[in-house]
């Protein structure tokens, strides 16, 4: 017997056991999917670790999983016999069949699709969607839930019988279920917000200098987002109080070697992950950028690994892409010091010197708040930080 075991390293407080993607007695290969964990962060799949037959599941569907638990143990080619059945498997182990959703089969283009695990068939039943229309993001192309997920909230999946419709508009309210991952996320903040005292701080940054040198690289066929500026920012601003990329630990105040700064991203209903932007310190803006558009777009395609989202020593929420002008407090990130947010970016009005005289400008501004865990730093060295950041968006020099 070969035991399956849940990975020791995982990303996330709380791993459960979200759906098994092969049954007892099913034949299994070496590196195939065998079973989803998720965390609030990821989901992961576990892979067989040699070929041979399923033999028992130790751990059912929703299951917590912790580091190093059992999972399950595959009888290897070796050791099976070569009368052995699946049947008979199951009647010398007295293994208990597993249950079966009626009608769980999903016919594509006339046959079965058997590489679906059951909660993405579940899933394709319930909104009528033929699942040979998805394009799997899994292993080998394999469809997986998020797929599901999000091809119902773009509303473009023909279905098994009509065409999948975008939601109506008029108001229709009902109870919204709980997932893993919100539970998750909900258990974090409570946590979050209990064990650091929270204390923000607001400044105003200027960001027309940053625009005039994003169209200067933009002309010059190099495009970058606000985004990687407001990190190479943050990382640069890191040396006036080192303590913003520390955290509190029982005897000591630990302050990361490195820089390593998480961006939240927005994964709609379904709530948000972190990817890490690691060693942003050394990074050239332009290094910055590429990275950050590889953890986005695989962050929306649910392709993050574990290394992706662990590690970070700051993180920064950019609110103001969804219209908000000001978030505070921002609930820090465990294990971290501080969270700068980032408010709407839009012209307004404010007063400048010019030649000695109060002149009127029009300029693109958008409101920056600094969280801290009140235990690790103060006012002084937020405010400093702060000011520095701003400094730096606000001196970008011309492209």
């Amino acid at each position: 017997m070969i035991e399956v075991r849940v990975p020791d390293e995982q990303e996330g407080t709380k791993a459960v056991v979200r759906a098994w993607l092969k049954q007892i007695g099913d034949s299994v290969a070496e590196n195939d999917p065998l079973v989803e964990l998720e965390t609030d962060k990821v989901t992961q799949e576990v892979a067989a670790p040699a070929a041979g037959v399923l033999a028992e599941i130790l751990l059912d569907t929703d299951a917590e999983a912790l580091p190093g638990a059992l999972l399950a143990r595959i009888e290897t080619e070796d050791g099976v016999r070569p009368d052995w059945r699946p049947e008979a498997g199951i009647e010398e182990r007295s293994l208990p069949a597993p249950e079966q959703p009626a009608s769980t089969s999903i016919r594509t283009n006339g046959e079965v699709e058997s590489r679906l695990s059951p909660s993405v068939r579940r899933a394709c039943l319930q909104h009528g969607i033929d699942p040979s229309r998805i394009q799997g993001t899994g292993r080998s192309g394999r469809v997986t839930r998020e797929d599901v997920d999000r091809a119902v909230a773009s509303a473009t999946v023909v279905s098994t019988g009509k065409v999948a419709t975008a939601r109506r508009l008029e108001f229709s309210p009902q109870d919204i279920p709980l997932d893993r991952m919100r539970l998750t996320i909900a258990e974090n903040m409570v946590r979050a917000v209990s064990e650091a005292p929270h204390v923000t701080a607001v400044f105003e940054a200027d960001f027309a200098a940053v625009a005039a040198h994003k169209a200067g690289m933009a002309a010059k066929g190099t495009r970058l987002s606000y985004t990687a500026y407001i990190v190479r920012a943050a990382a640069e601003a890191m040396a006036v109080a080192p303590a913003i990329n520390g955290r509190w630990e029982k005897d000591r105040i630990a302050v990361s070697p490195t820089i390593d700064i998480g961006v939240g991203t927005a994964l709609g209903e379904k709530g948000l992950v972190v990817p890490v932007v690691k060693d942003a310190g050394s990074l050239s803006i332009g290094q910055i950028a590429a990275r950050l558009d590889e953890l986005t777009r695989r962050a929306r395609e649910g392709k993050l690994q574990r290394s992706d989202v662990s590690g970070g020593s700051f993180t920064i929420s950019n609110h103001g892409v969804s219209g908000s002008l000001v978030a505070a407090p921002i609930i820090l990130h465990q294990g971290q010091a501080a969270i700068l947010g980032i408010g709407k970016l839009e012209k307004r009005v404010v007063v400048r010197e010019i030649n000695g005289q109060d002149a009127l400008l029009v300029r693109p501004m958008a409101y920056v708040t600094l969280t801290i865990d009140h235990r690790v730093v103060d006012g002084h060295q937020t405010n400093a930080w702060l000011t520095r950041f701003v400094e730096i968006l606000e001196g970008w020099p011309p492209a």
